[in-house]
């Protein structure tokens, strides 16, 4: 498997190590601006108002990769069909699928709208004539996003300040080093929430792996643990799991920095906590977009940050900072590291 698919693949597999879920939803944005996400499914589920919908008319493309990361998208595709009321059709697809057998197999179903989920699935269903178009999911970024429609697995930049601002608030600042190249759009989403929740957002660029040291060194010497975090956000360059994780997890934990991300493998190294995908609620909010293209609304545009997620917490890592994190608010975690 590429590289690319490893990741997105190990992505996805995490999502399943959890406990039941929260929907992030529930979460309050602490007078933050209201998520461009919750405002699209918002509008779509007035358009949808979840009817059942004609066999055929949707249908789901997926990687075609075996277990256990298979069972991440039978789950998406379980909350597609409880948000539909009705039975759709998944389909694995291969790098060497054929694209005119698929689109003949499509029409004969009388498919109009495809949810296409993954790099390879998103790359199947482009090569498609879809009557309504097709809703992205499970993807970190994609190139021109907003000629889409979709959720990507990014978190809410929203729900993760309010989450450390729950757990840490006398954070002032949060430091991110990122990929110009592929988290340009998150991080003006980023600093808009960030100002509307009263923290400094301190982006600094990087793009190359020694360049990401330099600014991760850079940053850790100056930076405060009493008011300061480090947000990693989706980016195997500026988040290096070989160089750069070693090196910041030693770090954070020496000098009392939170770090705190959207993979929960890196929680359960160290990291303070982390938000990742709810896989059967991403399949609900999926289906609501979907519906809403099968209902006559086509012109919404826009990948939106992903809101449906699960929550992890190390509580040695909290320990060690001198946070006093309550039961209750252990209760609310979906998973806990280290683990009894």
């Amino acid at each position: 498997m590429p590289a690319a698919g490893r990741l997105l693949a190990g992505a996805f597999a995490l999502a399943t190590l959890a406990t039941p879920a929260v929907h992030a939803d529930t979460v309050p944005d602490n007078g933050g601006t209201r998520s461009l996400h919750g405002e699209q499914l918002a509008q779509a589920a007035d358009t949808a108002r979840r009817p059942r919908v004609a066999a055929g008319t949707l249908a789901v493309l997926y990687p075609d990769i075996g277990e256990p990361y298979r069972k991440v998208f039978t789950e998406i595709l379980e909350g597609i069909e409880d948000q539909t009321q009705s039975r759709v059709h998944g389909y694995p697809v291969a790098a060497s699928a054929d694209p005119a057998e698929l689109q003949a197999t499509l029409k004969n179903s009388g498919c109009r709208v495809v949810i296409a989920l993954g790099r390879q699935g998103l790359k199947t269903a482009s090569g498609l004539d879809l009557p309504l178009g097709m809703v992205v999911g499970g993807v970190s970024s994609v190139p021109e996003a907003d000629k889409l429609n979709g959720i990507s697995l990014t978190p809410d930049p929203a729900l993760l300040f309010t989450h450390l601002k729950n757990l840490m608030p006398g954070v002032r600042r949060v430091i991110v080093v990122y990929n110009p190249h592929t988290n340009e759009p998150l991080m003006k989403l980023a600093r808009e929430t960030a100002r509307a929740q009263g923290l400094e957002l301190l982006t600094l660029e990087a793009t190359d792996l020694a360049g990401a040291v330099r600014r991760y060194e850079s940053a850790l010497a100056s930076a405060d643990g009493r008011r300061d975090a480090f947000w990693l956000p989706p980016d195997p360059l500026t988040v290096d799991e070989g160089v750069i994780m070693p090196m910041l997890l030693r770090e954070s934990w020496n000098r009392n920095i939170a770090i705190f991300s959207s993979s929960i493998l890196h929680v359960r190294k160290g990291a303070l906590f982390a938000l990742y995908p709810n896989n059967f609620e991403l399949g609900r909010d999926l289906a609501t977009l979907a519906l809403a293209r099968l209902n006559g609304d086509t012109a919404r545009r826009g990948v939106a940050p992903l809101r449906a997620v699960r929550t992890a917490l190390n509580t040695r890592s909290a320990s060690h900072m001198g946070l006093n994190i309550s039961t209750s608010q252990q209760r609310s975690f979906d998973a806990i590291f280290p683990e009894p």
